[in-house]
């Protein structure tokens, strides 16, 4: 089963489309959304997404796609996001949220606070753990959690060190091989 994770889209619609684009392609099953999507529109663009694959769900080869996410730090209509969600029948926190998905247990955090971040990946508690904030891309492996950050999905946005990231990008997780893959929005390929 196909997961696709974002994070950090920031009002930039143009990059979240081809992120959507890309999602269609790889028929992702679930959309995490890691935070800091800023306007609640944007949960808007997921719609059709999300309303194509409802509509196809009595085909034995495809199944509802489901949208789930956490607040970040950014995102002060918190109250008008949370009903964008409900609209589209998907599943937002506020802080934290903990799924299982293709029997994988996953930890959600947008990832503001670094200790939290650090707790949550050496607790062990979790197959996948799924942060943004810090808009620096990385998979990395600790114990049996893989820690993955997508980076930021919009285009020319600093990271936490000041540095611009340039690449918007997203990641495609696998349940049936246990890993993911890094995708460049723009150019729509893989960068790992």
């Amino acid at each position: 089963m196909k997961v696709g994770i974002i994070s950090d889209t920031h009002d930039d619609l143009d990059r979240l489309r081809k992120a959507i684009d890309i999602f269609k392609q790889e028929q992702v099953a679930y959309i995490i959304h890691a935070g800091d999507y800023i306007f609640p529109g944007i949960i808007e663009e997921f719609r059709e997404l999300l309303r194509q694959h409802a509509s196809e769900q009595d085909k034995p080869s495809k199944m509802n796609i489901k949208l789930i996410g956490v607040l970040g730090n950014n995102d002060g209509e918190k109250l008008k996001l949370k009903e964008k969600f409900q609209e589209v029948g998907g599943q937002l926190e506020e802080h934290f949220l903990k799924v299982s998905i293709d029997n994988r247990v996953f930890g959600i955090y947008h990832g503001t606070n670094g200790n939290i971040r650090d707790a949550i990946t050496l607790s062990g508690q979790y197959d996948v753990f799924v942060h943004g904030h810090t808009h620096i891309r990385y998979k990395e492996r600790h114990g049996r959690t893989l820690v993955l950050n997508p980076g930021t999905a919009h285009k020319n946005f600093p990271d936490i060190l000041g540095n611009v990231q340039n690449i918007p990008s997203i990641m495609i997780y696998d349940t049936a091989d246990d890993d993911c893959k890094i995708i460049d929005i723009e150019r729509n390929r893989v960068l790992n």
